[in-house]
């Protein structure tokens, strides 16, 4: 079969691998209809995250059952699936707690030894306690296969990020970061209630689809001149809640500087020097709660795919390009030069 692989930075090539196989009676193999290209895939790929030369990669992807192993009891052949970013066994003690990304048993697409999402099929373990089944006649609507495929990483990330900043009925929220998850970031704090919601960015096509997607309002400036907008905009006061979508130092100090006196923020940006952006004293002092990390998303699938199936929310805008698997190099150029939001491949 045909992947996508690394081999280094800005080397990205797709080449014939094995075919994707059963190993382990817990396994399926999945026929990949729709994957895409995550901006945390950018690190690898501009040298920032180290990954072994010939590496698979993409960990997000959803298709159909092709085969099964003999202990998978939920799946058949022909089911429509979606996988989240991450494999899980779904019973030990962490998945039983809600917390799938620490599995005792599970890992992530594209390790070394595993199949990447961005190719034509994947060998699934745990098949039973990863995969969600889609409604069969989802496979004929694109656009409600575009919008499914957001369940696999970015929508509930967003949704993760917006529950570590308490989001609730009535709150305040600012969203630092105009990549798909800080926009998805947007639709889940109007899913969760919010009154309010500054989109922070200065793209004009990323911003029209954060107003799309709920923000009443958007702060084009950057740095401390983002931070008086924001605060200008809340009496002074900052937000009640605040979502950290991209990682870095500049990304934190300004999420602390415009969260309100006993608010919180949720970070689920990949942390590339955010750290250094946090005043502890400064958070004690006002009472800011930091809460986020790497998003459960077999955790929120059930509950966001209702809300997808039945038009409460539609993710599909946040991706603004569609490549063939051969074109799959010139989407992680598109997305390094910001001339793509996010790109989908249909192999």
């Amino acid at each position: 079969m045909r992947a996508t692989v690394i081999h280094a930075p800005h080397d990205i090539r797709v080449e014939e691998v094995p075919d994707a196989a059963i190993q382990r009676p817990e396994d399926a193999v999945v026929r990949v209809l729709r994957a895409c290209i995550c901006g945390s895939d950018l690190w690898a790929y501009r040298g920032e995250a180290a990954r072994k030369s010939g590496q698979r990669i993409g960990h997000e992807f959803l298709g159909i059952v092709e085969e099964t192993g003999s202990a998978v009891t939920d799946l058949r052949a022909g089911d429509l699936v979606v996988a989240p970013f991450m494999w899980s066994d779904g019973t030990c003690e962490y998945c039983a707690e809600g917390l799938f990304t620490s599995c005792e048993h599970g890992g992530f697409w594209g390790s070394v030894g595993h199949d990447g999402g961005q190719g034509e099929a994947v060998r699934v373990p745990h098949a039973d306690g990863t995969l969600v089944k889609l409604p069969a006649e989802a496979v004929s609507d694109d656009h409600l296969l575009t919008a499914l495929l957001a369940l696999s990483d970015v929508m509930g990330t967003g949704h993760h990020a917006a529950l570590g900043a308490g989001v609730r009925e009535g709150s305040t929220v600012a969203v630092v970061g105009d990549g798909a998850v800080g926009l998805c970031g947007v639709l889940a704090a109007k899913r969760l209630g919010a009154e309010r919601i500054i989109a922070l960015g200065r793209h004009t096509v990323r911003t029209d689809i954060a107003k799309l997607f709920g923000a009443t309002d958007v702060v084009a400036e950057r740095g401390e001149a983002a931070e008086a907008a924001v605060r200008e905009l809340l009496g002074g006061r900052g937000a009640h809640a605040v979502i950290e979508a991209v990682g870095t130092e500049q990304s934190m100090r300004t999420a602390v500087n415009i969260t309100r006196d006993g608010g919180a923020i949720g970070y689920v940006g990949v942390p590339h020097g955010s750290g250094t952006g946090l005043d502890l004293g400064v958070m004690f002092d006002r009472n800011i709660t930091l809460r986020g990390g790497v998003a459960p998303v077999r955790a929120y699938i059930p509950e966001l795919l209702k809300d997808v199936l039945s038009g409460v929310i539609d993710p599909a805008p946040v991706f603004d390009r569609t490549v063939s698997l051969d074109e799959v190099p010139d989407g992680y150029r598109a997305m390094d030069d910001r001339s793509a939001l996010k790109v989908m491949i249909k192999p």
